[in-house]
């Protein structure tokens, strides 16, 4: 994954300058690989068709990263309702953001990049949890 030279250029969305599909498939490839490797959260997991959540994933950042908005997935309140009632809660949102910085590092995202996307996936928090 290679953002931009210009991280600051504004003008472009966040997806593009992270460097578009190429990159959101990479990095929720790489999200997904250690989500599902981690004992904290890998049971959420559990009874999901993780083709189809990869697949879901990728059209959510892309449309939440300002590309272009093919996502047809349930609003993050409603998707994430039978995960809240197996007991999801603010620590094991911690854990998937921690993967989540942890991936955009390992694909070599500049860190103003890395703060940004981190910015918006904090921003589903409260919808995710329920609260």
């Amino acid at each position: 994954m290679s953002g931009t030279t210009d991280t600051a250029d504004k003008t472009l969305s966040l997806y593009e300058r992270i460097g578009g599909a190429a990159a959101v498939d990479a990095a929720v490839d790489v999200f997904y690989r250690k989500v599902l490797n981690d004992y904290r959260i890998n049971r959420f997991f559990d009874d999901i068709d993780m083709e189809v959540q990869t697949a879901k994933q990728k059209a959510f950042f892309t449309m939440a990263f300002g590309g272009p908005n093919s996502y047809t997935g349930t609003d993050m309140r409603n998707a994430h309702a039978r995960l809240v009632k197996m007991g999801l809660n603010n620590d094991h949102f911690n854990v998937v953001m921690e993967h989540l910085g942890a991936t955009l590092n390992e694909l070599n995202v500049p860190q103003d990049l890395i703060a940004e996307a981190a910015a918006i996936a904090e921003s589903t928090r409260k919808d995710v949890l329920g609260k």
